[in-house]
């Protein structure tokens, strides 16, 4: 998914559809599907086999995201006397979705959760890199770092392809940019709410 400030190369949509009152990236698959899906269209089925999970968990968190408008339907495809759909996630369209910084289960969804998942799939063999930062720097040349973060991650998600095709090596990237007040930080909100199995979101 990529959010980016600047503004949206698609339509926003419609008050009545606005998205911002769903917790929609509160859960670390939903993530997972995002990803999965920016690369190949799939169905609930084969995402669920290749996520691992249940083909009806899947399927729940699938109907959330297309709710929220942040998978769109890419075919439909004869099985078995049936048709199964096929989802896409076109990463422009996280421009319709809160920031994680909006809400801390998003957050601990997209900085803990998820990263955890994934270190422990590190490849040493792999070119990688890491950054940490709580600097001071110029306004104006922040600026100009955001834009170029912006483009390097549209790069990223333009380059994704299906799992596993010829050429391809696995990698996991997590940016997060944003201004800091200067002063000491706020009280937490009363710790994150739950995402429990079940919940709505």
């Amino acid at each position: 998914m990529n959010d980016s400030d600047g503004p949206p190369r698609r339509p926003e949509r419609p008050p009545g559809e606005s998205v911002r009152g769903l917790r929609v990236l509160a859960h670390p698959l939903r993530l997972r599907l995002l990803s999965l899906l920016t690369g190949a269209a799939m169905s609930a089925a084969e995402a669920a086999r290749e996520l691992g999970e249940s083909q009806a968990n899947v399927s729940y968190h699938l109907r959330r995201l297309h709710k929220a408008g942040l998978v769109e339907l890419a075919e439909e495809v004869p099985v078995r006397g049936g048709l199964a759909r096929r989802y896409r996630h076109d990463p422009e369209s996280g421009r319709l979705a809160p920031s994680p910084l909006e809400d801390p289960a998003a957050l601990q969804a997209a900085l803990g959760d998820e990263p955890r998942r994934r270190a422990a799939l590190h490849d040493p063999g792999l070119r990688r890199h890491f950054t940490d930062a709580e600097v001071w720097v110029d306004a104006g040349e922040w600026d100009g770092i955001v834009d170029r973060i912006g483009e390097l991650s549209a790069a990223l998600h333009r380059a994704a392809r299906a799992p596993r095709s010829p050429g391809t090596v696995r990698v996991s990237a997590t940016m997060l940019l944003f201004g800091m007040a200067d002063g000491a930080p706020a009280e937490p909100p009363g710790g994150a709410p739950g995402t429990g199995p079940g919940e709505e979101a």
